[in-house]
């Protein structure tokens, strides 16, 4: 399904979607584009097995971060976990619910998905606008079997308060130190060049329609979408593919026990076989909620999630908790949450 189509459909589906129509007894959420994929998925599940729907507004991390504080929802979502500082100060409760791969994407005749290369240094060149034509050298270098056109990067970013953002310039910080002393870490930054596009699926939609752009969004979007994406060298300088495999081995290198807050960043992981840009998606919610049983229902969805959604999140290509770090999360749950 075109981008295109795909908008069309979720338009025509709006009032018959759980995750997008409201009802007066459907879990009220918001946040990150990320993982919308998966938590729509997991929410028509849950709904033909339970009866109960669903309502999460795929607005972007900072945003859900606003509704969360502003008690408007009963969970937040952010690709972009609060310090254990920030969730003392706001009184919530953190933990990562899956995680996935972010990947860069454009929009080059001939070129098939994975079918150029880039590193970390490069991307962060073309994103300070400091590369500007897909036959600049570097690219030429690491890519010497493609005739590369010469032809202006348009250079497509998140518009709107971004988990994705974090994880992505977080990555560049990592690789590139005049990205991070020019540009450095957040959810929403003063980018130097390009154009900026709301969530996911804005950039997606930007780099589909747009020749020689280049953007990145997570993986879901780009396998879904047909969009082109690319390799990337990784930290060991190994060529590697966004695949489940890929993100497992970055993901492997993730001790959860030792994050107070699960607070844990996954980019530019260790590895031979490790994806560079992977990451996890957090949910919030209070220690002490103000509707006790919006937050159990929240709980139980939660639960059903981890119990049965493993499988629709391989098919989506995100990499599902382990089980070990499941039960870490239950515990906080339990020791944590108010319940009644």
């Amino acid at each position: 399904m075109t981008l295109a189509n795909l908008a069309r459909a979720t338009a025509l589906a709006v009032c018959a979607s759980t995750i997008t129509c409201a009802t007066a007894a459907d879990i009220s959420s918001a946040g990150a584009t990320f993982p919308y994929p998966i938590y729509s998925k997991w929410a028509d599940a849950y709904k033909k097995e339970t009866g109960d729907g669903l309502n999460y507004q795929s607005i972007g991390s900072g945003a859900g971060i606003k509704q969360i504080r502003a008690k408007t929802a009963t969970f937040g979502a952010t690709d972009a976990p609060l310090t254990p500082a920030e969730l003392e100060k706001d009184g919530l409760a953190q933990w990562p619910m899956v995680m996935g791969g972010i990947v860069t994407v454009v929009n080059l005749d001939g070129v098939k998905p994975g079918g150029i290369v880039i590193d970390g240094p490069t991307l962060a060149q073309i994103y300070l606008g400091k590369i500007t034509k897909w036959n600049d050298p570097p690219l030429k270098a690491m890519n010497p079997k493609l005739d590369l056109p010469d032809l202006a990067i348009a250079v497509v970013h998140r518009a709107d308060g971004s988990g994705t953002t974090f994880n992505f310039t977080n990555y560049l910080s990592k690789v590139s130190s005049d990205w991070q002393s020019k540009v450095g870490v957040a959810t929403s930054v003063d980018w130097p060049t390009g154009i900026g596009a709301k969530g996911n699926d804005g950039v997606a939609n930007n780099v589909s329609t747009t020749k020689g752009a280049i953007g990145y969004v997570e993986y879901a979007y780009a396998h879904q979408n047909q969009l082109i994406f690319t390799d990337m060298a990784n930290k060991a300088g190994k060529e590697v593919s966004p695949t489940m495999e890929s993100f497992q081995a970055a993901a492997a290198n993730a001790d959860w026990s030792k994050a107070p807050g699960y607070y844990l960043i996954l980019s530019d992981q260790p590895g031979d076989k490790s994806w560079p840009m992977t990451a996890a998606t957090f949910i919030l919610m209070y220690k002490k909620p103000v509707d006790l049983a919006a937050s159990n229902d929240a709980l139980k969805f939660f639960t059903w999630a981890y119990a049965k959604g493993d499988d629709m999140a391989k098919a989506l290509d995100y990499v599902p908790m382990p089980d070990i770090v499941v039960a870490m999360v239950k515990k906080t749950w339990t020791s944590d949450i108010q319940q009644k």
